[in-house]
């Protein structure tokens, strides 16, 4: 097998043909969830389509499919379910099957290296490229929030140099609590000590419950918080701020979502048991095309609910079609996406356990293909469909936003996505690879150095270089 190098300036990675890919390695990797993450990406980049050129139809004459065209706002929350699922899996084990316990150490350098990367690169660009006045002194303290990921937490970072990065920061904090709150998990699990794994489950989702219900609390008391910020308390209002930045942040820390994914992992563990899931693997399996069903209709009726609890934003300017929702649209805030969580939930529980037919779309090549480059795609679209569509807006406005639209989606699949692929190919695959090879060590067997030869750049430079 020939081999071939790839340079770049942070890392050298040895990669060849026919080496399998690193990321199908993974005992958590299942196929159908690659897919689900491409939809999950396309729904994001079609919405912010829709923002930029708006709908080629009148808004009020078709309103299911307006409200179809912007029902991409919530692929943010299906990402959510999808990293609650996928990375408390190993967690699930350990505590229903009574597996070794995952290494917290491990789970930090594989987050690191495969967030970190990517991310600071395409900041470091998009500073450079069009917010040179991060570089000033005076936003110094707001540029600090994007490096620690605490973007999401103010109004003065949220949505600012590249709108998506605000979904990072909320997932990045997820990844940093995660360890913390499984290892909650299974002190209440000890605690109870239930003899069979049937009972161990209970517990685990009963844990999961109590963490939707502390999620819902945090946003209610968040949105109350926002249109109330006078509101007299038993505490100062700094401290109310300190824990909502923290806590609330502008828009929620969707802990509530992504324990939903949390829940549909548990129950795949146990599911996938030989002898012990038998009967809820059969259970599931019998249902999948009815939990399909339900969360498409949780979906479609949310996607209505949206659409009139959102006509503040300028892309739905005057969307009167669906005023009998008038009366639930304050309401939206507090429900709307914790309700698409469910849904987004249980059509992800249905692929997992339904048949062939159910899967097949989602275990196409292509839709995987493009679920491997969608945190590149995620963090790019948005910034060079603006660009773009800058270009071209003098010359197409004359001839209706469709002729824009058509050529707003060729631009993202003639342009966008083979710039991902390099960007993921260059950046992303290689940081994987350092990030496995790097876990790979047994570190609990190692006596470790003092901190500051550890990070020494001989020790660093050592490492690399026998990595």
């Amino acid at each position: 097998m020939q081999t071939k190098w790839i340079s770049f300036p942070w890392i050298t990675a040895k990669t060849g043909r026919n080496k399998p890919k690193l990321r199908r390695a993974g005992k958590n990797n299942i196929a159908a969830l690659d897919g689900v993450r491409a939809i999950a990406a396309l729904l994001v980049v079609s919405v912010h389509v829709s923002d930029i050129v708006g709908v080629p139809w009148d808004v009020n004459q078709d309103p299911l499919a307006t409200a179809f065209a912007y029902i991409g706002r919530t692929g943010v929350i299906l990402f959510f379910v999808l990293s609650g699922f996928l990375l408390f899996m190993p967690y699930a084990r350990a505590m229903i099957l009574q597996e070794e316990w995952p290494s917290a150490r491990k789970f930090y350098l594989r987050r690191i290296f495969r967030i970190w990367p990517g991310y600071y690169l395409t900041l470091i660009i998009m500073i450079l490229w069009s917010n040179r006045k991060y570089l000033e002194p005076a936003y110094w303290k707001q540029l600090g929030l994007f490096l620690t990921f605490f973007m999401d937490s103010t109004p003065q970072t949220w949505q600012q140099i590249n709108g998506p990065f605000w979904t990072l920061a909320t997932e990045w904090q997820f990844y940093m609590l995660l360890p913390l709150i499984a290892f909650s998990f299974s002190r209440i699990v000890r605690r109870f000590s239930p003899p069979s794994p049937q009972e161990r489950l209970k517990v685990v989702l009963s844990c999961c419950m109590g963490l939707i219900t502390w999620g819902l609390f945090i946003r209610g008391f968040g949105v109350y918080y926002q249109r109330h910020p006078d509101m007299n308390v038993l505490v100062p209002h700094p401290l109310i701020n300190f824990i909502i930045f923290f806590t609330f942040g502008v828009q929620g820390k969707y802990l509530e979502i992504f324990s939903f994914g949390m829940m549909i992992s548990a129950c795949y563990i146990f599911a996938q048991h030989p002898e012990l899931g038998r009967d809820l693997k059969a259970r599931l399996q019998r249902l999948s095309y009815w939990i399909w069903g339900t969360g498409i209709i949780v979906l479609t009726c949310l996607a209505l609910w949206q659409a009139q609890a959102e006509t503040d934003r300028d892309a739905t300017p005057n969307f009167t079609a669906l005023n009998f929702l008038q009366p639930l649209r304050s309401l939206y805030a507090w429900f709307g996406e914790p309700i698409a969580g469910v849904g987004y939930a249980l059509c992800i529980l249905a692929i997992l356990f339904g048949t062939p037919a159910l899967k097949w779309l989602f275990e196409t090549r292509f839709l995987q293909w493009i679920g491997m480059l969608s945190y590149s795609l995620y963090m790019w679209h948005l910034n060079l469909m603006l660009l773009f569509s800058s270009i071209i807006h003098p010359y197409t406005a004359q001839f209706g936003k469709g002729v824009e639209d058509i050529l707003l989606w060729a631009f993202v699949w003639l342009a966008i996505v083979p710039f991902c692929y390099l960007f993921y190919k260059l950046i992303e695959e290689p940081g994987i690879r350092l990030g496995a090879r790097l876990t790979a060590r047994k570190f609990e067997a190692i006596q470790l150095p003092p901190l500051k030869a550890l990070l020494s750049p001989k020790t660093l430079l050592a490492r690399l270089h026998k990595s």
